[in-house]
C-alpha cells in the first residue's frame, strides 16, 4: 500500500474533480489518497508520490491555488533527491499555452532532483470533454507499480 499525495491546480474546478475520482480509484485500489487544494511543502512527504493534477491558467501559469507551492519549492534544495512524482495536466489545445502551467511545476521539480514516476498525461478538453474518464484510464494503467 503506497501513501500518494495529490496536489490540485485548479481555477474552475475541473481539476479538482478529476483529483477526487483518482483519489476514489486509489482508495478502492488500498492506497492512501492525500488531496490538498492549498498544498504546503511543510505538509508534504517527499518519500510519498505526489501526483499533480493541475489545469493551466492565463497565459501557461499555474493555478493561483498552487503558485505558492511552486515557490516553495523554487526556494528548497536538497529534499527532492528522493522524491517521485506523475503529472496530469488538463487543457485546452486551442490556446498556444496547452499544459504549460502543471509543466512548469514539473520541469522545477526535476531540477531539483526528483524524477518521473510514469509518463505524464496532458488531456486536451477538446477532444476529452469528461477529463476524469482519460486520467482514470492512465492511472489504471499503472497503478499496478505502486
Amino acid at each position: 500500500m503506497a501513501t500518494i499525495e495529490i496536489l490540485v491546480g485548479t481555477t474552475l474546478g475541473g481539476a479538482e474533480y478529476v483529483a477526487d475520482e483518482l483519489a476514489t480509484e486509489l482508495q478502492q485500489q488500498g492506497h492512501n489518497a492525500n488531496i490538498h487544494l492549498a498544498a504546503e511543502l511543510s505538509q508534504l512527504d517527499p518519500t510519498n508520490l505526489w501526483l499533480i493534477v493541475s489545469s493551466t491558467h492565463g497565459a501557461g501559469d499555474l493555478p493561483d491555488n498552487l503558485q505558492p507551492l511552486y515557490q516553495q519549492v523554487a526556494d528548497e534544495d536538497d529534499i527532492f533527491q528522493q522524491l517521485e512524482y506523475a503529472l496530469c495536466a488538463i487543457g485546452d489545445s486551442s490556446y498556444d499555452t496547452f499544459c504549460q502551467g502543471p509543466e512548469k511545476l514539473a520541469a522545477l521539480l526535476t531540477e531539483k532532483g526528483a524524477t518521473a514516476f510514469v509518463d505524464k498525461i496532458q488531456i486536451d478538453v477538446q477532444r476529452d470533454p469528461v477529463p476524469e474518464d482519460a486520467a482514470l484510464h492512465w492511472l489504471r494503467n499503472w497503478i499496478g507499480e505502486l
